[in-house]
């Protein structure tokens, strides 16, 4: 099985750019946020889900190499995947691609697969990705 792909459309609003009109870096974190979200719900995880699972899955490091800048008005799409596994972890790889094909950047996320101790706003403790999950995101067997 292959991994799952989300393709996110999302086109730069001024709010997304700093003075000079191009792209302003934390868009491209938000965007990843977004992503990571949009290919969870994608497979049947959507964060209503899981938050009533009592699940969380918080983002514990990220990076994002800028190849290119679009500016105000341009489309392009985010593409994500889980690029790696661990027992309560996994890493989702995020492309920026303009939609003239061009690369805008290239980022991932780790994020981890944690409960609360003990309810919402205590300490959290990491659990194991459920298998059904890593299934519908095209964990090789």
């Amino acid at each position: 099985m292959t991994s799952v792909v989300c393709r996110l459309p999302r086109q730069v609003a001024w709010g997304d750019c700093d003075p000079a009109g191009i792209i302003y870096y934390p868009t491209y974190y938000r965007w990843m946020d977004a992503a990571t979200w949009a290919l969870l719900e994608q497979v049947g995880y959507p964060a209503s889900r899981i938050r009533a699972e009592g699940w969380t899955i918080p983002s514990v490091d990220t990076q994002c190499a800028f190849k290119s800048s679009p500016t105000y008005g341009d489309g392009c799409e985010v593409r994500a995947s889980v690029t790696r596994w661990g027992r309560s972890s996994f890493v989702v790889g995020h492309a920026f691609v303009h939609a003239d094909g061009r690369l805008l950047a290239q980022g991932s996320e780790t994020r981890v697969w944690c409960q609360y101790e003990a309810g919402p706003g205590t300490r959290l403790r990491s659990g194991t990705v459920p298998p059904a999950l890593r299934q519908a995101l095209g964990e090789p067997a």
